[in-house]
């Protein structure tokens, strides 16, 4: 399950053919284990396989793989100022999703986003947020709840919203793991490709810095 515990924080290496003279750009993969790569070598992992999507793309980016399996917003805002202490130049926010498995209130995964957006904002983090939907065996009144949570927090920061972190995945039984979940490699390989252009228009808003 997205509960499972396992910690991955690495950095990846860059490994860009642009300009050596330039530092690369930090990206900063915020989020559970979707993000961590549960149940993954980390090469097939979420963050490495971005990594490698961006690279092939031309850009001179660092991915830093914040994602830690079992955590719920509530987790991802007790450690936003560890993750920024690598200095990200722009995040991607990807956190919801065991909120919704264990029923908890959609009313504090949203304070507790709104507090992480609001946080990235003050840093002058440009930030990309993925959002998650509910699964329809919690009832309507708590799916419309959770659902509408992304779009509204989107709204009131101003930020890009990747409406469903796992769209084209998540009803594909090939494409996810034996615990029902996660994706596997190929499911990743699928989000990877599906969110990439958010990405890249995230990171291309970002001031030039020249070299």
């Amino acid at each position: 399950m997205l509960l499972a515990a396992g910690v991955s924080m690495t950095i990846l290496p860059a490994t860009s053919p642009a300009s050596a003279a330039a530092a690369p750009v930090k990206l900063l993969a915020l989020g559970d284990s979707l993000t961590a790569g549960y149940g993954l070598p980390e090469p097939q992992g979420f963050a490495s396989q971005l990594q490698k999507a961006l690279t092939a793309k031309g850009y001179s980016v660092t991915v830093v793989n914040a994602g830690v399996s079992g955590d719920t917003t509530a987790g991802g805002l007790a450690r936003l100022d560890w993750a920024l202490a690598d200095k990200p130049d722009a995040a991607l926010v990807e956190l919801g999703a065991n909120d919704m498995l264990r029923g908890l209130d959609p009313g504090a995964a949203k304070a507790n986003l709104d507090a992480i957006l609001t946080r990235l904002n003050e840093r002058k983090i440009p930030t990309l947020l993925a959002g998650m939907l509910a699964s329809p065996s919690l009832g309507r009144p708590y799916t419309e709840r959770f659902n509408a949570l992304y779009p509204e927090l989107a709204k009131t920061h101003g930020v890009p919203l990747y409406p469903f972190f796992l769209d084209g995945v998540a009803t594909e039984r090939a494409l996810i793991q034996a615990d029902g979940l996660h994706p596997n490699a190929q499911g990743v390989a699928v989000i990877v490709e599906r969110i990439l252009p958010d990405v890249t228009r995230l990171l291309d808003s970002l001031p030039k810095t020249g070299g």
